[in-house]
């Protein structure tokens, strides 16, 4: 089989961004890459925070955050009024878990693709309030329609308290069916927390079509807004509930002004990320959701072709649509997280391109995402020269 044809480049949207062009960066899902208009955008805002703290704090932010978040809320599908900005989806993650309620006995179900820092908040919640958590275990190769039986037959209706599942996966770069998951734990009077923590910018699914109790995604990564800006949407029915992790002047507001006013918090990331929604626009939302899953696609096969994998062996992300696949590293490389932090690390420097590197299920595999910046030859040269990186032990 031939390699897949690398899409067209989008003109010029390589110079939007201020990234080192001597690196490779590979990796956009774990922390983006926020374009140079929108950096100066809230610079601008910084500027104006700095020239007088007081007025900037005191006259009128609440109502500028309520407009951004509107704006924001407009983009992801989702409602305004039961819409929170958060730093990030671990943190809307965290406020969904302390606002449950949890008891000794109660359960919070996951499975085994999840967010590492998602399944420590997880542990300590149940640590704090003597509920257990429980994982499910998903192949890799699952169909929508067995995954979908593995979240049914997991169910524990009455015990199960929380269901949380990822729309787009970080350590496999899996799409999950959310909407059939949610459809089936509302049948078992089960709520669900989606992370959508990839979704924002990539995919194409407005929250509400979700129709999930929780949502949580970052604009920071796909939306190309500054890092830490992200949402919370919580369902009408769970709204009076939530509680912030930190109590503060708009408590009396309720939800969602009482999740987002943190004081002295610097509110500049969230302000400018709609100038990142219009960048996205500008360049065309489609266009780069094309753009981006068709590069990742192409660096999947050239980097597997380097290490000698056939092409029936590089896992599927479920969809056209996901900017991110997997590359299985050869047996004995990356057992272990500390292993693929080393190997990662070993990359970065020898090779000077930035990847994913993880660890799952006691196997190693490279995640390579594709976006506007990224070009075909930096895929073909980790495909030529990490063979030999990964020779050397």
């Amino acid at each position: 089989m031939t390699v897949p044809q690398p899409p067209e480049p989008i003109p010029g949207a390589r110079l939007l961004f201020s990234l080192d062009p001597s690196v490779s960066h590979l990796n956009h899902g774990s922390f983006g890459a926020v374009p140079v208009g929108v950096q100066r955008a809230q610079q601008r805002l910084r500027d104006e925070m700095e020239a007088n703290p007081l007025r900037f704090f005191s006259q009128g932010l609440a109502d500028r955050i309520a407009h951004t978040r509107r704006h924001l809320a407009a983009f992801l599908g989702a409602d305004p009024d039961g819409t929170a900005l958060v730093g990030n989806a671990t943190t809307g993650v965290a406020v969904v878990l302390q606002s449950m309620r949890l008891r000794p006995g109660d359960e919070v179900l996951t499975t085994d693709h999840g967010y590492g820092a998602v399944g420590f908040s997880v542990a300590r919640e149940c640590r704090r309030t003597g509920a257990v958590s429980r994982t499910l275990s998903v192949p890799l190769t699952a169909g929508d329609e067995e995954l979908v039986q593995i979240v049914r037959d997991g169910l524990r209706p009455g015990r199960t308290r929380l269901l949380i599942v990822d729309q787009v996966t970080s350590p496999t770069a899996r799409l999950f069916p959310t909407a059939a998951i949610v459809g089936v734990a509302r049948e078992h009077g089960v709520p669900v927390l989606v992370d959508g923590a990839h979704a924002p910018g990539m995919l194409p699914t407005t929250v509400a079509s979700i129709g999930a109790d929780f949502w949580v995604g970052n604009l920071h990564k796909w939306a190309y807004a500054p890092r830490g800006t992200a949402a919370l949407v919580v369902a009408e029915q769970w709204r009076e509930r939530i509680e912030p992790l930190v109590v503060s002047w708009e408590q009396e507001a309720g939800f969602p002004g009482r999740v987002e006013w943190q004081a002295t918090l610097d509110y500049t990331p969230w302000l400018a990320a709609p100038v990142g929604v219009f960048t996205l626009r500008s360049l065309g939302v489609d266009r780069v959701r094309a753009h981006n899953a068709a590069l990742a696609a192409y660096g999947q096969r050239v980097v597997g072709d380097g290490l000698g994998v056939a092409p029936a062996d590089l896992p599927e992300p479920g969809g056209p649509t996901v900017a991110m696949r997997l590359v299985p590293l050869p047996p004995g490389v990356a057992t272990s997280m500390d292993a693929a932090r080393a190997l990662r690390a070993r990359i970065a420097e020898r090779l000077a391109a930035e990847v994913a590197v993880a660890s799952w299920r006691g196997r190693g595999w490279l995640r390579l995402c594709g976006q506007v910046y990224n070009t075909p030859d930096e895929y073909d040269r980790l495909a030529v020269r990490l063979p030999a990186l990964l020779a050397q032990g």
